[in-house]
């Protein structure tokens, strides 16, 4: 075979790559290295397999999940055209397109962008890639600018979750209304929006943590929103109020308050419900509940409040009642790898380490033992205790 019959070839090598130019600088490459196999060689050559063999070129060609560079070739309603340097223009469409379509709409055709292979190859032959890693940035750029410019932005809402109502916001990005950002167009209640297009207003962007949270009533309900922040604006962190459960969720309580004939909503965190742990506060509080809380923090206009903070504080000076080495009774309420917690108080617990258990009697939840404490750290509120009796005499159940 020689240097002229590597031409006849190109056609196998462009079927077998993507792209006639691409094929070209193959076979230039092929001819090059050509030169350097002996005549005897390259009589024997008789498929462009054996060619690529005896020259010891490689092909390479796409694959999948590799970043490309390319170029925006055409735009329709469902679909774009980039070329990549393939055979065929690749294909952004369905749901690719659709997660992309605001992005996709602001640029100019012959414009360069990095899309990512997401198939080789479908049923009609077409190279399938995706560009929402190049949307991501742009997106979060453009709810930036929404925030900063308090623009609206139209969002799907697609189901209901802790409190509140998961949306699908412009470029695919999924974010969050809370209930106390539901107006009385969807009577505050999250299911009622779920399968609406809503327009909203952002309320926070963070992309470190991937998180936009959104306001249906900055939308629906602008002056009623503008004198509560009024009221919220005036009153005081610490002070406190009669407040009402309107709805209970895992991670804590939503409550009502009145401020003059305003009425603002905010949410007990379950860690400020009380000294003790709470597991499940739904056990502690059902919905219209009446209860007093105090304000603690107004976090980007988000009122928090707490329970806890109007009790005594079961730590303040308990330095003074717990002693080192002090004796003292308390009660096993929960096992764990690292070892057992023993309740002394309400809202008091030490901790008994697994190795000062190796070799004692099991312990079970609810017994009653004999500790006294080893050491404590008033400002982290940690005890470590060790049992009085090394056998672990379980005093009663």
């Amino acid at each position: 075979m020689t240097i002229k019959k590597v031409k006849k070839i190109e056609k196998k090598v462009e079927d077998k790559v993507v792209g006639k130019k691409k094929s070209e600088k193959v076979v230039e490459k092929v001819e090059k290295k050509l030169k350097k196999v002996s005549k005897a060689k390259l009589d024997k050559i008789r498929s462009m397999d054996e060619l690529l063999k005896a020259t010891g070129y490689e092909i390479g060609g796409f694959k999948k999940g590799q970043m490309v560079k390319g170029k925006l070739t055409s735009i329709s309603n469902k679909s774009a055209y980039m070329d990549i340097g393939g055979k065929t223009d690749a294909v952004v469409m369905g749901k690719e397109f659709l997660a992309v379509k605001d992005y996709i709409t602001g640029l100019g055709i012959g414009d360069g962008v990095e899309v990512q292979v997401r198939s080789l190859e479908d049923d009609k032959g077409q190279t399938l890639v995706s560009l929402r890693g190049a949307a991501s940035g742009f997106g979060w750029d453009f709810f930036e600018d929404k925030l900063k410019n308090e623009g609206e932005v139209l969002v799907y809402a697609r189901e209901e979750n802790r409190g509140g109502t998961v949306v699908v916001a412009p470029f695919g990005f999924f974010g969050f209304i809370p209930g106390s950002q539901i107006g009385s167009k969807y009577d505050q209640d999250p299911e009622k929006m779920v399968g609406k297009k809503i327009k909203c207003k952002i309320l926070e962007v963070d992309s470190t943590k991937n998180r936009l949270v959104f306001s249906e009533r900055i939308v629906s309900e602008p002056d009623t929103v503008k004198s509560e922040e009024k009221a919220a604006d005036e009153i005081k962190i610490g002070k406190n109020f009669d407040a009402e459960v309107v709805r209970v969720e895992p991670f804590g309580l939503f409550v009502r308050i009145e401020v003059g004939v305003i009425v603002l909503e905010g949410l007990v965190h379950i860690s400020e419900v009380s000294w003790e742990k709470v597991d499940q506060i739904s056990k502690f509080f059902k919905i219209r509940d009446k209860i007093k809380v105090q304000l603690i923090n107004k976090d980007g206009g988000r009122l928090q409040f707490s329970v806890k903070r109007l009790l005594p504080d079961p730590w303040k000076a308990i330095d003074k009642k717990y002693t080192m080495d002090g004796e003292y009774e308390g009660e096993v309420v929960k096992l764990a790898n690292f070892g057992a917690l023993v309740r002394l108080e309400a809202g008091v617990e030490g901790l008994i380490h697994v190795s000062k258990l190796a070799g004692e009697e099991k312990l079970n939840l609810g017994d009653k033992v004999k500790v006294y404490v080893e050491t404590m750290d008033v400002e982290r509120r940690k005890i470590s205790l060790g049992i009085v009796d090394s056998k672990k005499t379980v005093m009663y159940k």
